[in-house]
């Protein structure tokens, strides 16, 4: 007897056709677009029209300017992920345990992620006004936050880590859930401290959501750009430049879409290296 050939139904994969045509339109074809704009150099309107090769990506490598950004980029990304991801787990640490009014702390805590970032720019923007911001008045400082170099990248890294701990506050919850609560009664029992708990039973128990939770953090850190908008543009002497709203100032002010394109690339090569690393490292650190 021969073998029975298995029918394969097309139906079922006829219904990814909606969503695939969506993708073509809206991430296919802007992200080859891009890649083949990085080539040329354009007229105002965008198109293509002098084919330069590999040029743009020299010039921005030789750049001083587009160097000063990917420095900038990589402190703002460390101190958004870590101060997020900090601010979350601490909150979800305290929510843990049932007490009156725990609804409304983590409803309060978990609020950032409600709030649009150009909304708490422009109200981060009056509390730190040097003459009549709220911040200096507390503090009894007369500082330029936004305009200062020394401070400007730190204020507008700490609003965007506030702004990512509301998500973190739900994934550290969510993880934290699903760790038995008898393990800790045991740990208890052999004498172990709160501290030892946290160290040696909470965090293993919290590495798969971390490392999920670092790299969400990650690319949303590196796609930050409304608050930076509004706060600063970028300034002052362009301490708070980074790739994003470089690629948004030479698009759109100076009209070199393709150097605008070939930092893009740059940017999607850099946020992939990294992912790829951690999910190497992942396979070792992470717990499951």
């Amino acid at each position: 007897m021969g073998k029975k050939i298995k029918k394969i139904s097309v139906g079922p994969y006829g219904y990814l056709v909606p969503s695939l045509l969506i993708f073509a339109v809206f991430l296919f074809y802007p992200f080859f677009k891009t890649i083949y704009l990085s080539f040329f150099k354009t007229n105002k309107l965008g198109e293509a029209k002098l084919f330069v090769g590999f040029e743009n990506y020299q010039n921005l490598l030789q750049s001083d300017s587009f160097r000063n950004s990917l420095g900038v980029t990589l402190i703002f990304v460390a101190i958004v992920v870590l101060g997020g991801m900090f601010l979350g787990l601490i909150t979800a640490l305290l929510c843990n345990k049932a007490f009156p009014g725990i609804r409304a702390f983590s409803t309060v805590y978990a609020l950032p992620m409600a709030i649009a970032s150009s909304s708490a720019a422009m109200i981060f923007q009056i509390m730190l006004h040097p003459a009549v911001g709220i911040v200096n008045k507390l503090l009894g400082l007369d500082i330029n936050w936004l305009n200062d170099p020394n401070t400007a990248l730190y204020c507008v890294a700490f609003l965007t880590a506030w702004l990512n701990s509301g998500i973190n506050f739900l994934y550290f919850s969510a993880g934290l859930g699903n760790i038995d609560d008898s393990i800790y009664e045991r740990a208890s029992l052999d004498g172990a401290s709160p501290l030892q708990q946290f160290f040696h039973l909470t965090l293993p128990g919290l590495s798969p959501i971390m490392f999920y939770t670092l790299v969400v953090n990650i690319i949303q850190a590196f796609q930050s750009f409304g608050q930076i908008k509004i706060l600063t543009e970028g300034g002052p002497n362009e301490t708070t430049n980074v790739i994003v709203y470089s690629i948004y100032r030479d698009a759109f002010f100076n009209y070199k879409f393709g150097s605008a394109a070939a930092q893009s690339v740059i940017l999607f090569i850099i946020i992939m290296l990294i992912t790829l690393v951690m999910f190497k490292v992942e396979k070792k650190g992470v717990k499951y």
